[in-house]
């Protein structure tokens, strides 16, 4: 697993909660719902991508196909 995924799924969480406490200062309660929203549906792609890597080798080393 790369130590890069890490990294950026920890900045995202940190850039995405510094907007939505700005936003939820500001009164913007809904953008600020979105915009956590949306990070969350990023971090996932992130992820799912991973997994799936994942379980193609796991296809690979057991030859199933």
């Amino acid at each position: 697993m790369d130590i890069d995924l890490i990294f950026k799924i920890a900045s995202i969480g940190i850039l995405l909660s510094i907007l939505h406490t700005l936003l939820d200062k500001a009164g913007k309660e809904e953008f600020a719902f979105i915009t956590t929203l949306v990070g969350v549906i990023i971090v996932f792609g992130m992820v799912i991508s991973l997994i799936a890597r994942f379980f193609d080798n796991i296809k690979s080393i057991f030859r199933l196909y």
